[in-house]
Order: structure tokens, then C-alpha cells, then sequence
């Protein structure tokens, strides 16, 4: 059971940590809300170099100018909000890693929904076609009125006698 639990303790410390060594011990401010601040700012702004990755996981140098950044601003009495205005007026909205909600970026935040919708509705019209294709092959609704049966009997009676006048 001991055995178990360091190796899950083990990844647990690989997986989350690996973030942590991003930021630098050289980096980190002395008052733990400030830091705090930093960090959370730090996962809400892109790395430029890597795109995909925040600036607090990213190793990159302009990552570790960015951090760097964000807290001589926190330092400076900066809010949160100027602090990602001010990143946002320097590098522009693509910093951010969630897009902030305005009107030139409603299609960014519009076209998930409206392809998941989309995609539905072709999923929906597919399965209705199909099952009216199905519908059309099924024998059971080839069946024929009594009246009808009676004139095939006719008809198979009149081919199949070697009277043809019958």
C-alpha cells in the first residue's frame, strides 16, 4: 500500500510540478499574495514563442521577460485588470489565452457553437434520410390490397396456362 502511494505521490509531483519550473527562484516575489497574483496573471497570458503555452509554464526567454513584466506592474501597485490591459496594449489581444468577449472577436467565440449545431443538424438530416430509405426497403409495407392480390392471381394465371386466351 506504501508502495502505491509514493508512486502515485511520485507522478502527482511530475505532472503538477512541471509548471513550477518555469518560473525561476530569482522570479519570485516575497509577498506570497503578490506572488499569488502573478502566478494566476501568468496562466491567463500566451507565450509568444511557444503560442500554446502560457507564460507561467513556458521556458522561453520572452516567457521569463513577460513574467518579469507582470511583476514590476503587480509591484507597482498595478491591478490585475491594468496589468492584462497593459500586456494587451503592448503585444495585443493574442497574449491573452482566452480571448476577451467584444465585438471582433464574436466569430472566435460564435463558430465553436454554431459548427457543434451545424454538425448536429447534419447528423440528424443523415439518420432521418436513412431511416426513410429503410422505411422504403421494408417488405412489410409492399403489402397489396386484397383487390390488387386478386388481379396478380389473375395476371400469374393468365402467363403461367398453356391456354393463352384463359
Amino acid at each position: 500500500m506504501k508502495r502505491i502511494l509514493a508512486g502515485a505521490f511520485a507522478i502527482a509531483v511530475m505532472i503538477g510540478g512541471s509548471a513550477a519550473y518555469a518560473v525561476q527562484p530569482d522570479e519570485i516575489m516575497s509577498d506570497p499574495v503578490k506572488e499569488a497574483r502573478a502566478r494566476d496573471l501568468s496562466r491567463e497570458l500566451r507565450c509568444m514563442v511557444c503560442q500554446n503555452q502560457s507564460i507561467d509554464d513556458s521556458e522561453a526567454p520572452l516567457a521569463r521577460d513577460l513574467r518579469l513584466l507582470v511583476r514590476e506592474r503587480i509591484s507597482a501597485g498595478d491591478s490585475d485588470a491594468q496589468v492584462i490591459d497593459f500586456l494587451v496594449a503592448r503585444y495585443g489581444e493574442f497574449v491573452l489565452l482566452k480571448p476577451r468577449l467584444e465585438p471582433h472577436t464574436l466569430l472566435l467565440w460564435l463558430l465553436p457553437p454554431i459548427a457543434l449545431a451545424g454538425g448536429g443538424l447534419a447528423l440528424w438530416l443523415n439518420w432521418r434520410r436513412r431511416s426513410k430509405s429503410a422505411r422504403a426497403e421494408d417488405p412489410a409495407l409492399f403489402k397489396l390490397t386484397a383487390e390488387e392480390e386478386a388481379r396478380l392471381e389473375r395476371l400469374i394465371a393468365r402467363e403461367t396456362s398453356p391456354d393463352p386466351r384463359a
